[in-house]
């Protein structure tokens, strides 16, 4: 599809609700100058599609006027990342939508468009603008409903229709689909997969098993456990059967080798999912409603037979199936959930979109379903300090290090998220600094999102980098020339890092700095269910006709989540849930 000058108020959306401007005009005195409504002040969200994948952009307005423009979420190239900043530069000052001949980049061209169109959806939510399809929908049936966009969703949506014909419909509250998938960065947990072995990584299912049930204090179910280790390579043949690029494996915090599957170069994963399921679904003729919100669940005689929806006008409908999956995500944006649940997380930022909020609660306990573990909430160790923007494991697992405010390391940076967190908030201001160098940055590509954001500091030497952190010139730079040290000799004297998890020295100029504390990440409590993804109620029967994946259930994970594992869930999980529902509906 070819796409032109974008001059409208309105949003014409396509692809399933992933919203992307156009309008066409042969010359430019026959496009009519926009009307310029005020913004409203706040912090406003869009999406666009680039070369990549789902480009998810934010814009801050003050006063009626952008002050701010980001890319929180993307999988362009390095190459790309100066028209990205270029755009970005442009939409600062703006009062109105902006315009792809004018405002974005010649010579990249996907990436310019998928910017603007993610902008402009920003800008048209900052106006009061209706930024999705507005079509308003009757009661109706279907197969299978699927409640909720993301990774888990569509990953449900897609197997159940490669299971057998069948009308299946997904529903996402939401203006745009994808939700936490879209920020995720790191990669996919398996053990035992082609990949692996290609690049002649040892690893085992039990060894997968055994990092998982340590890494959450085992208190994780170790049935599911056992299941999502043991589907988790076929997950990994799936999605690159697909299309999906998994050629690069990292090591993530807590795993004892490498197995955390990524696109090449180590570019977020999220966008790159997305973008592959998203083409799945349009392949199957899967239906995919935004900005419709499922409100409850319809039963019969303890069967649930449905979903009670809010279309955009305010009305509701319901849609009837056979068999219902909820794949909302977790409540890590229910703040006041979170402090109920979790008084000691008062204070902190989340990490997570703002439509995890825990609404299926709400519908599945008054049926008698069950939850479980759902104190359990995990906070990340590296959100940047002052935008609360997730910095992967992935950095650490590349080569970086942590200091405190006096210049010293001061834990296993390669440790279990629970411990590297409780370490940074034991240090001043309960923050740290993430250091490395430029051969760290070019090794792992979702650094270049870092760097569109603004939230590296570099200096050209590590004096330099100090006066920019208010750190210690002489104390960085001893503590960075002894971790050298120690990574050559493979022994970490003082903390214990691993010669696999001390992947490389920090000698190669300039250095990065970025400014990190813990934030609310993941929720590993929720729903209860089994093997098969079936919701139970407390005495561990199934509820009939009710399936749930990814970071709406609970007991997994156990007391802490492994990086990479929570993508393996909504994937592997995803994937099950809807082979047990087609099977359901065609037993």
């Amino acid at each position: 599809m070819k796409l032109l000058k974008i001059w409208m108020l309105s949003a014409i959306l396509i692809f399933c609700g992933l919203m992307v401007f156009t309008s066409c005009s042969n010359n430019d005195d026959e496009i009519p100058e926009p009307t310029i409504e005020g913004l409203r002040d706040g912090e406003w969200t869009g999406s666009g599609e680039g070369r990549s994948g789902n480009i998810i952009a934010k814009i801050v307005v003050k006063d009626g006027i952008i002050v701010q423009a980001i890319v929180v979420s993307q999988s362009e190239s390095v190459f790309a990342q100066d028209a990205i900043n270029t755009i970005l530069g442009n939409a600062v000052g703006k009062q109105d939508v902006m315009s792809v001949e004018v405002d974005g980049v010649t010579g990249a061209t996907l990436t310019s468009t998928g910017v603007v169109d993610a902008l402009n959806m920003a800008i048209l939510a900052a106006m009061g603008k209706e930024t999705s399809n507005a079509k308003n929908y009757q009661d109706s049936s279907c197969d299978i409903v699927v409640v909720g966009a993301g990774g888990a969703g569509l990953s449900a949506a897609v197997a159940a229709a490669e299971a057998s014909d069948l009308r299946i419909v997904v529903l996402e509250k939401q203006g745009i689909i994808g939700g936490n998938t879209n920020y995720s960065t790191g990669g996919i947990n398996a053990a035992e997969t082609d990949v692996q072995k290609t690049l002649g990584i040892e690893d085992s299912k039990q060894l997968f098993y055994d990092d998982i049930m340590r890494g959450g204090k085992y208190e994780n179910i170790p049935s599911l456990v056992r299941n999502l280790v043991d589907h988790a390579p076929a997950t990994i043949s799936w999605l690159t059967a697909m299309g999906a690029d998994l050629s690069d494996i990292g090591l993530m915090a807590g795993s004892s080798v490498k197995r955390t599957h990524r696109p090449k170069g180590g570019t977020a994963i999220g966008p790159h999912l997305m973008k592959v399921l998203k083409e799945a679904t349009a392949h199957q003729n899967i239906e995919i409603r935004t900005s419709n919100k499922v409100v409850g669940l319809l039963s019969s005689n303890g069967t649930v037979t449905g979903v009670k929806v809010l279309n955009v006008d305010g009305s509701t409908y319901t849609l009837k199936a056979k068999a219902v999956i909820i794949a909302t995500g977790g409540f890590g944006a229910n703040l006041e959930m979170v402090m109920r649940l979790k008084p000691s997380l008062s204070g902190f930022a989340t990490l997570n979109h703002p439509g995890a909020t825990g609404d299926a609660f709400d519908w599945v306990i008054p049926l008698g379903g069950a939850t479980i573990q759902m104190a359990n909430i995990q906070i990340h160790p590296t959100a940047e300090a002052v935008n609360h923007i997730l910095i992967t494991e992935a950095v650490r697992g590349n080569g970086a290090i942590l200091v405190n405010h006096t210049g010293k390391r001061f834990c296993n940076e390669m440790d279990t998220r629970d411990v590297v967190s409780a370490a940074i908030l034991n240090q001043q201001f309960s923050e740290a600094f993430l250091i490395f160098d430029e051969g760290v940055r070019k090794s792992l590509a979702s650094i270049e999102t870092y760097a569109n954001q603004h939230l590296l500091m570099q200096g050209n030497t590590i004096a330099e980098l100090a006066s920019l952190t208010d750190i210690p010139a002489e104390i960085l730079i001893e503590s960075i020339a002894r971790y050298n040290t120690q990574q050559k000799a493979g022994v970490d004297d003082d903390f214990g890092r691993s010669a696999t998890e001390m992947t490389t020295t920090l000698e190669t100029a300039p250095f990065y700095a970025v400014r990190v504390t813990p934030a609310i990440h993941h929720t590993m409590g929720g729903l209860s269910v089994d093997t098969e993804t079936r919701v139970l109620k407390a005495d561990g029967t199934p509820i009939p006709g009710l399936y749930a994946a990814g970071e709406v259930t609970g007991g997994l994970h156990g007391a802490n989540r492994l990086g990479g594992n929570g993508v393996a869930d909504i994937v592997v999980n995803g994937r099950l849930a809807g082979k047990a529902a087609a099977q359901r509906c065609n037993p």
